[in-house]
């Protein structure tokens, strides 16, 4: 396949790709067409990455209003509602509502996915499904799984021994909840718990760490210094954070010492953080996000999840990727014209990043042909005007195809 005159990302000149056997071959200018060889003129439209969420939850996906709504919008009840809903999880359930999600997340250009998968069931009814699911998927998405500890490690009957169940079933990450925890000592406990779980089992961290407005949650201090005195570094992934947008400047000065030195990703929700955080303020209400534009200043990585589709903590969702980034780019204030050009990589690469699959991922020559074309010259013009994404394509293997729509005014 050659694809003809590609706005790659933010490159000033336009270039030919060739792809064969899945992979990039040419990257360069005026690429002359082989025999047989599918060619597809891009016209100058833009070429970026396949799209990556980092967070998400496949295994509650599709529930919202079963068995009730979450009216008070908190994610404690939504917590409440999903521990019943859990009740009735059957192996034909989650893999239907999961790869429903997934056909979505795909059509709008997902090929990287993290799914949290919660394993406060005594049966691991959710986790086995996914395990299935990840396997039959792995053609078109590359699906992660993350032992996630919903009720919490010390604080929900056996939740040690469920975790260690988790990962010898085969996940790809520890998750961890030091926040729901009952005390700051649990805290502390599951977070070097499931470090030494990840370290004897040679996996990823991602835990769901301080999703609350309470400033007195701080349960990153802890994850940031076990990642730098375990050297896992950059394996270990801080979700949510959310507390760090109640934290006094004094504190955070000194607490992004630690978290450059740790190395550690973030992964921010925008559209569920916005919508659950500040839920117990009056005004001044807080937007109950992280501090997504210092920490990325520091160069520390920040990618962008979308967390829920249509659950007990979130009653919308549509797999799209850009939805995520448009509230993200919003919340957090970066809207300068090149921060919005660029900002295509909170969904791309900082997110391939935290999934750790950064060397086999981008538009370059030996790496595998994964990419999107979109009906734009560049990414501000892409998500402002929601321009249509022509091609999806994984592998060399075109997965989804749009033509843009005609729209005539009569006026």
């Amino acid at each position: 396949m050659l694809l003809k005159n590609a706005q790659i990302e933010t490159l000033a000149e336009l270039k030919d790709i060739r792809i064969e056997n899945g992979t990039f071959t040419a990257i360069t200018a005026n690429l002359t067409p082989q025999p047989d060889e599918t060619v597809i003129d891009l016209a100058g439209n833009l070429v970026i990455p396949p799209f990556v969420d980092p967070h998400v939850h496949l295994d509650s996906t599709m529930t919202a209003g079963d068995p009730e709504w979450n009216e008070s919008g908190t994610l404690f009840d939504g917590i409440r509602i999903w521990s019943e809903r859990k009740k009735t999880l059957t192996h034909a359930d989650v893999k239907q509502r999961a790869l429903a999600a997934l056909r979505l997340q795909a059509s709008h250009g997902l090929q990287f996915v993290r799914s949290h998968v919660d394993v406060t069931d005594p049966d691991l009814t959710a986790l086995k499904a996914l395990i299935e699911v990840r396997e039959e998927v792995k053609d078109w998405m590359t699906l992660q799984l993350v032992a996630f500890p919903q009720e919490g490690i010390l604080s929900f009957p056996h939740g040690k021994e469920l975790m260690i169940q988790a990962a010898e079933l085969g996940v790809d990450a520890i998750g961890a909840i030091p926040h729901f925890e009952f005390t700051r000592e649990y805290s502390v406990e599951s977070l070097h718990f499931a470090f030494e779980v990840a370290q004897k089992y040679n996996l990823l961290i991602d835990a769901h760490t301080d999703e609350i407005d309470d400033p007195a949650s701080r349960g990153l201090e802890t994850m940031a210094t076990l990642a730098l005195e375990s050297g896992l570094k950059e394996k270990v992934t801080a979700s949510h954070t959310t507390a760090m947008g109640s934290y006094n400047d004094a504190y955070v000065y000194k607490l992004m010492r630690l978290l450059k030195m740790s190395g550690i990703n973030f992964v921010a929700n925008p559209l569920i953080n916005m919508y659950l955080g500040g839920r117990f303020d009056t005004y001044p209400k807080r937007r109950g996000l992280t501090r997504v534009k210092e920490l990325d200043a520091n160069g520390i990585n920040v990618a962008f999840g979308e967390d829920d589709i249509k659950d007990p903590w979130y009653p919308m969702g549509n797999g799209n990727m850009l939805d995520s980034l448009h509230m993200g780019l919003h919340a957090a204030q970066i809207m300068g014209y090149n921060e919005i050009l660029n900002s295509y990589r909170f969904i791309t690469y900082n997110g391939a990043k935290v999934m750790h699959v950064s060397d086999q991922y981008g538009i370059e020559v030996g790496k595998p042909a994964n990419l999107l074309v979109f009906n734009a010259s560049d990414f501000y013009t892409a998500l402002n005007e929601r321009a249509a994404m022509l091609y999806s394509i994984h592998h060399g293997r075109i997965l989804v195809s749009t033509k843009p729509a005609e729209k005539e005014i009569h006026f």
